[in-house]
């Protein structure tokens, strides 16, 4: 195929073809080829694997280590644990020392207690925090500005200083020495509604709101059937580290609640007490006071990552 030109130039036409010229004429030379993506150095990837996984086997065996400490110190006696150097292979006294554990303190009622706190916190957590989230960052009414600063001023102030108001307010109710005395004040928090709030904001389109309302759904329904089922990964995350707070809580529980009437941490704290410190009893009942957590993970893990990932792709 040939076409006329007026001037001898070499072009390239606009499909990328090179055009010369002969004469008069243009004659269409081949299309050129794109260039070539520079190649990788040769043996850049075997520069970087060598190290690279050994360096994360280490990573993985120290964060396991105090796990397995842990566990296993809980499996010798004191006699052995104070040996150097220490142990690092499990024995045969594990049951012998957890059964000392129940003979020594109420732990089977710390773990109902924990379980019943750590539970209830994280219900009422995702339930409240969820709501204000949503009405802070969806809904609009006066005021709502002043009350979002109040609510991020309050996670300045440190917990220490309303422990003897919320003591005094505790007795007042009759609550002291009840488990709801540790569950109330930490029923919703600061963090909370700020970490709902700014995860609504961005997940949850407007237009999702205003078609709910044409189809003559209640804000309440506007939360409960479009915002509750699009928040499930920043409940995943806030649910799990709600949970963890729930669960570790020490200084509250302690002042709050009898040696009779434990959690989990206070129960740790009575077998750790005194002259004379067993390790392998106090880690034992830490090696027993943690299967619960482990065991919310394994069972839980899946969904909280899964969640945790829905959330990272969200466009």
């Amino acid at each position: 195929m040939t076409v006329t030109t007026d001037k001898g130039v070499d072009a390239v036409d606009a499909a990328g073809a090179r055009t010369s010229r002969v004469g008069g004429w243009r004659r269409l030379g081949r299309p050129s080829a794109a260039p070539a993506a520079p190649a990788a150095p040769a043996g850049e990837g075997e520069r970087r694997g060598p190290w690279r996984y050994p360096f994360l086997i280490i990573v993985v065996l120290l964060s396991a280590f105090p796990v397995y400490w842990t566990f296993m110190i809980p499996s010798r006696t004191n006699d052995v644990v104070g040996q150097t150097p220490p142990p690092l292979l499990p024995g045969g006294h594990f049951f012998e020392n957890a059964r000392r554990v129940f003979d020594t303190v109420q732990f089977e009622k710390a773990l109902v207690n924990s379980l019943i706190v750590a539970g209830s916190i994280t219900l009422c957590t995702l339930l409240f925090c969820s709501l204000a989230g949503f009405a802070f960052a969806k809904l609009r009414f006066r005021g709502r500005g002043a009350l979002l600063a109040i609510v991020i001023a309050t996670m300045m102030v440190p917990v220490q200083l309303g422990i003897i108001p919320l003591y005094i307010e505790m007795q007042k109710f009759g609550w002291a020495n009840h488990l709801i005395a540790v569950i109330a004040p930490t029923a919703v928090t600061a963090f909370g509604v700020v970490f709902m709030r700014q995860y609504t904001e961005q997940a949850i389109p407007d237009e999702l709101l205003e078609a709910g309302r044409m189809d003559g759904c209640s804000t309440f329904g506007l939360y409960w059937h479009v915002v509750l089922p699009g928040l499930r990964p920043a409940m995943a995350v806030l649910g799990l580290l709600t949970f963890m707070q729930a669960w570790n809580d020490f200084m509250w529980p302690l002042i709050v609640l009898s040696p009779q009437n434990p959690t989990v941490q206070v129960a740790l704290s009575t077998l750790s007490a005194g002259y004379y410190r067993d390790n392998t009893l106090v880690l034992a009942g830490t090696a027993l006071g943690t299967l619960p957590v482990l065991l919310l993970f394994a069972v839980f893990g899946r969904q909280i990552i899964s969640g945790i990932m829905e959330g990272a792709v969200k466009g």
